[in-house]
């Protein structure tokens, strides 16, 4: 994971923000840089190839848990299609 999904996961993806679905999470990241945009999501879209972030890792970084590494990797595919391929709607962790 490169250190800017890493500061988005752990800014914007932790608890206090998980599930909140107000409307600022896309408007808020694309607000950003390009360059910093353009990390997130290939941060993002690596991780999803090569499943490199455990359960255990994510809620290191969030404090939400996750039963099973398919369904943290269903909620960032999710994630992924929300933010950069303007899903609707905004995804929430289970629970």
């Amino acid at each position: 994971m490169n250190a800017e999904l890493d500061r988005f996961i752990r800014v914007y993806l932790s608890l206090e923000q998980a599930y909140d679905t107000s409307g600022y999470l896309r408007p808020t990241l694309h607000a950003f840089a390009d360059e910093y945009v353009t990390a997130v999501k290939d941060g993002l879209e690596s991780a999803l190839r090569s499943r490199e972030v455990s359960v255990e890792a994510y809620e290191r970084l969030t404090d939400v848990e996750f039963c099973s590494e398919d369904s943290l990797y269903e909620y960032l595919n999710r994630m992924y299609a929300y933010l950069f391929l303007g899903r609707e709607p905004q995804p929430t962790p289970p629970g």
